[in-house]
């Protein structure tokens, strides 16, 4: 019992660093596109370098998984794309608040990956969040529009990846998991800067700032928090971590008023939905342990 609360811990500060992320789209002075390219670079290369030192798995042994990897890190890649775009175009809050849906494409997306039955009150609790959701951002203008479509592709992709993360975690060390999905996500950003000619000497262009939070984004919000979410997927189960997540918007949200000064966000609504999500999330695990008593 203990173990599983260190666990819930250590999900929870992880959830805490992710919170930066939505910060960091705005700090970095960078297109998303760019910005996400050395964000998958730095993670790389400081993953490498730390399974080497800590002599983790890196190999992926059979083909089928060895090709699953690389296509979750297509993914990954998206996810992080279409993240900062939404946050570039819009606001920090809003682009980490449309992640929260991901909860509702793990319920189905489970049962057909993972193939077990499908979780009616994973669903329902997924519809509160997407409620306290839509209590929190209320306020939303129609110029947000383009952004928020660009965060809810954010959250399938993330959705996708989780699932496929938990079915590879099976039988697949999460540290090759890892690294095998930030090189295809490398590869797929650096063919898309290609194509759009933005592959040149002005990619690594930058202020010394951009190149501080750079590494910080990269290194613990990245490879770190990535690794050890993937273990934690393995010990809580994809929708419990997912759920979990959810709480990502009320720290970067937090974190923004004194960091971005986003004070306008700080509504009664605020508050409400806040309160929301945070009782779906609690009450997450114990309906788990209620219903497993009944078994």
């Amino acid at each position: 019992m203990f173990q599983k609360f260190k666990f819930y811990i250590l999900l929870h500060l992880i959830i805490f660093v992710w919170g930066f992320t939505g910060i960091l789209g705005k700090l970095i002075h960078l297109e998303a596109l760019e910005l996400v390219w050395h964000r998958i670079l730095v993670a790389l290369v400081s993953l490498f370098i730390g399974l080497r030192i800590l002599k983790m798995p890196m190999k992926i042994q059979a083909k089928k998984h060895f090709w699953a990897a690389l296509g979750v890190g297509v993914f990954v890649a998206i996810h992080w794309i279409t993240f900062y775009i939404s946050i570039q175009l819009s606001t920090a809050s809003l682009g980490i608040l449309c992640l929260s849906t991901a909860t509702l494409h793990v319920t189905w997306l489970e049962p057909l990956i993972m193939k077990r039955k499908f979780s009616w009150i994973e669903f329902i609790l997924g519809i509160i969040v997407v409620f306290g959701i839509y209590i929190v951002s209320a306020n939303f203008s129609a110029k947000d529009f383009e952004a928020l479509i660009y965060g809810l592709i954010s959250a399938l992709a993330a959705a996708c990846f989780n699932v496929f993360n938990a079915k590879l975690a099976k039988d697949v060390p999460a540290s090759a998991i890892t690294l095998h999905e930030m090189f295809m996500g490398l590869l797929v950003l650096t063919g898309v800067l290609i194509y759009n000619e933005r592959f040149n000497a002005e990619l690594f262009v930058m202020t010394w700032s951009d190149f501080a939070w750079l590494l910080f984004l990269g290194i613990l919000c990245t490879s770190v928090a990535f690794l050890l979410c993937i273990e934690l997927i393995k010990k809580l189960g994809t929708f419990t971590v997912s759920l979990s997540i959810n709480l990502e918007p009320i720290y970067t949200m937090i974190l923004a008023i004194f960091i971005l000064h986003e004070h306008e966000l700080l509504s009664k609504q605020f508050y409400i939905g806040s309160v929301i999500i945070i009782l779906v999330v609690i009450a997450n695990p114990i309906l788990k342990l209620i219903l497993k008593e009944k078994k």
